[in-house]
């Protein structure tokens, strides 16, 4: 019900940015310019550009004073520690963020209209929004209605609720094309119509990532998750040169170099990530999150060495926001554990337990599991104990709204084994993780790393334990992740016989029930690189449709719902919105 009335509130952002363009408006609004807008404007683009040169707090300094006089210093305001209290996970980061979103709505009600409707979901299903009798706008009252939906958007994400979004952009689509003659000839109207690109389009690409009994309920609601919709809004956003072409061009970044890899099949557009980066890498050459891009492009490129010094020239950048490091520290993690360098995977991993406190769990879990790579005398050497740090993550994890995070209920399942008094140790765990993340798929660019991997996964299926409680789901691990890496290597044959070994033994796991179905959709995959389409479809919508409650049941199903869209086994393209008239 959270997740539900969470999109819900989306679906209200959305709504809103809609009606900005709905003619209902365009009838009774005059242009009245004040220099009031134009000089917030200038400000917060002054404030970007030190938040982009590493000066996060000369940017707090500069919007800070003016954040209860100026809807964009507010919102720049509330921004900046949004994404610090996104990065830090810090109880005291997600309140100083909530307070200043809660100052910012009072600070954008100022400059809204006279006469606002009942801002309730109810009112919109039941008719009453089509019926807005409109005062006339000015132009700060133009932007006081983005600024609010896009506000109210911020403090969605920190509380999964708040009904007053829903109607919060019932006043906004209608406005982006309102006298678009005249208003194209003001230094305003750029700015209004990139936070419409950026609104619009980040809710239809997130809603095209949601499985297809998500997107039933969105299609009986009567709205739409439209990919290309999304991707071309954003991209509109993202070459406007407006205050928010920054955010469409993250987002881009964020949905090709992240969520496609994890939530989907692992191939984001790298090509347009790099062009989208281009102008920001001339402008801003030492730029934290420039580098941190730069980095992670290359990264899923196969150029492990060359992201791995620009993760650390951007951890030299800035002193200020140590989350970055943090974000950093992560990413080099994985880069040394595709190189099977496992000690310095060790060395990013032990950083993260000791100062990121975003994901302990996952963090010691990880750190635990690169450790069980090493020869025991050099864990000893490093003064670790394996046991011991499998045993603490159980209590080390997270809840949200009442909820346990996936990876980290995966975690602590896995290490389970290690609570008895004779515990039995995980087979490639740290090769386990690297499968949870998508990593083979940055590791199949590289024949020579993915050997290597092989090599591994076969000794430790030489060493396995006859283990009565164990040893068939640490048997299919290996045989699901030697897949894998025979898949990318073009052996599809072994490969095929050892996806359908794990299948086969499916009444003899006990422990890990993720196998079998994650298992049946990489056999999908390979049927689709053998270019027999339709087996594909069959074997994965099986995964789909005839198993579940298993460990990460969720995210199979997004990389599902990914990789059936690239096959054409469904259409993603749903009904148009249902907008007011």
């Amino acid at each position: 019900l959270l997740i539900l009335y969470h999109l819900l509130s989306l679906i209200s952002a959305y709504i809103a940015f809609t009606l900005i363009k709905t003619p209902c408006f365009t009838t009774c609004y005059r242009v009245s310019f004040s220099s009031t807008t134009n000089t917030a404007l200038k400000g917060c683009s002054t404030a970007l550009g030190f938040f982009l040169n590493n000066r996060f707090a000369d940017a707090l300094a500069l919007l800070k004073p003016w954040r209860n006089q100026s809807m964009y210093h507010a919102m720049g305001y509330s921004s900046i520690l949004l994404m610090q209290a996104g990065m830090t996970f810090d109880p005291h980061d997600i309140d100083a963020a909530m307070a200043s979103l809660r100052e910012s709505l009072q600070t954008c009600q100022r400059f809204q209209q006279c006469h606002k409707p009942v801002r309730t979901f109810k009112s919109y299903i039941f008719g009453a929004a089509y019926n807005i009798i409109v005062c006339k706008l000015l132009t700060e009252e133009m932007h006081a209605e983005l600024c609010y939906a896009e506000v109210l958007l911020q403090k969605a994400f920190l509380t999964f609720l708040d009904e007053s979004i829903i109607a919060l952009l019932l006043d906004c689509q209608a406005l982006a094309n309102v006298t678009k003659d005249t208003e194209k000839q003001k230094s305003t109207h750029i700015h209004f119509r990139g936070g419409v690109n950026m609104g619009i389009g980040s809710f239809n690409l997130m809603l095209s990532l949601l499985p297809s009994r998500v997107l039933r309920l969105m299609e009986f609601l009567g709205f739409s998750g439209d990919r290309e919709v999304g991707l071309s809004e954003l991209r509109e956003g993202a070459a406007s040169n407006s205050l928010r072409s920054i955010l469409s061009t993250l987002t881009l970044l964020m949905f090709h170099l992240y969520i496609t890899v994890i939530l989907g099949t692992g191939e984001g557009n790298l090509t347009e990530a790099e062009a989208l980066l281009e102008p920001y890498k001339e402008k801003f050459p030492n730029g934290a999150l420039i580098l941190f891009y730069t980095a992670r492009i290359a990264l899923l490129k196969g150029n492990i060495t060359f992201a791995q010094e620009k993760f650390l020239a951007c951890i030299a950048a800035q002193e200020e926001w140590r989350q970055i490091h943090h974000l950093c520290s992560w990413e080099l993690m994985w880069a040394y554990s595709f190189e099977l360098n496992w000690r310095e995977a060790y060395r990013y991993a032990d950083i993260l337990c000791k100062e990121s406190k975003w994901s302990q769990a996952v963090y010691v879990f990880q750190k635990a599991a690169i450790l069980s790579m090493l020869p025991e005398e050099e864990v000893t050497e490093l003064g670790e104990d394996v046991v011991e740090l499998f045993r603490q993550v159980d209590g080390l994890r997270l809840r949200i709204a009442g909820k346990s995070i996936p990876t980290e209920k995966f975690a602590a399942k896995k290490a389970q084994r290690y609570s008895s008094s004779n515990p039995v140790k995980l087979a490639v765990p740290a090769l386990e993780m690297l499968y949870v993340w998508n990593g083979f798929t940055v590791v199949g660019k590289r024949p020579d790393l993915t050997e290597s991997i092989l090599t591994i996964l076969e000794k430790a299926e030489e060493q396995l334990r006859d283990d009565p409680e164990y040893h068939v789901d640490d048997q299919c691990v290996v045989q699901l992740l030697k897949g894998l890496c025979l898949r990318q290597l073009g052996r599809l044959v072994q490969a095929e016989s050892c996806f359908n070994h794990v299948i086969s033994r499916e009444k003899e796991i006990k422990h890990d029930n993720y196998l079998v179905p994650y298992t049946m959709y990489e056999l999908g995959l390979l049927h689709k690189q053998k270019g027999d389409v339709n087996a594909a479809i069959t074997v994965i919508e099986n995964a789909k449709m005839n198993y579940k409650d298993y460990n990460m049941e969720s995210r199979l199903h997004f990389r599902i719902h990914a990789a059936l869209n690239t096959m054409g086994s469904f259409s993603a393209k749903l009904p148009p919105s249902r907008t007011p008239a």
